[in-house]
């Protein structure tokens, strides 16, 4: 049998955060172990979705061509020992072509009372940031990134008209950092599919 190493111990004790009571109360509380109720506001995301995108379009493109038909599917699982949601967004042109495919992280911060969230654009390697909020029966959030073109944007976001088998979310978009607001840049209806996601 393989004798334990004492040094791989103190390795692994010194990178454990301490107890206030160890650092002469003068450390920062030790973070709660256990998901708050308020940890299953996302939950309504969880479980697979078939998703109708619209964009808002306007000018002669949108004249000539109408709004595009964007399909996709969402999935969604709790995680994070229960403080949060993974899921994953796919879209696609009416052909199945791909148009993105975004991997987002939900976790509640008890502390602060909020979601924290961060969204990863897979195809253009781009990570955006927001928090979110449950308010009258509905999730709202703030976020910033970089839109297609590079630029920084800022959104803001409702999921509303939630229930079990469907939901809809409407985002509004800044590129003058909240001076003005371009509003319904996007909508979109999810559908459910099945109450659970494979992975």
């Amino acid at each position: 049998m393989r004798k334990f190493n004492g040094w791989m111990l103190l390795v692994l004790l010194a990178w454990l955060p301490q107890a206030p009571a160890q650092q002469g109360g003068r450390g920062a509380a030790m973070p709660a172990f256990s998901a708050p109720a308020e940890a299953g506001q996302f939950d309504f995301l969880v479980g697979q979705w078939e998703v109708e995108v619209t964009p808002k379009v306007g000018g002669l493109a949108a004249m000539i061509h109408g709004t595009p038909r964007l399909l996709g599917s969402w999935k969604a699982w709790r995680g994070f020992d229960g403080f949060g949601i993974d899921d994953e967004l796919r879209v696609a042109d009416a052909s199945g072509n791909p148009v993105s495919l975004s991997h987002a992280q939900r976790v509640y911060d008890a502390k602060a009372r909020q979601w924290t969230i961060s969204t990863l654009d897979v195809y253009r390697a781009r990570f955006a940031t927001a928090t979110a909020q449950w308010q009258d029966g509905e999730m709202r959030s703030q976020g910033s990134g970089t839109s297609p073109d590079g630029k920084p944007v800022l959104t803001r976001t409702r999921y509303h008209d939630i229930t079990p088998d469907r939901f809809k979310m409407r985002q509004d978009r800044s590129q003058d950092n909240g001076a003005s607001w371009e509003e319904g840049t996007l909508t979109l209806v999810a559908k459910r599919v099945a109450a659970k996601a494979p992975r």
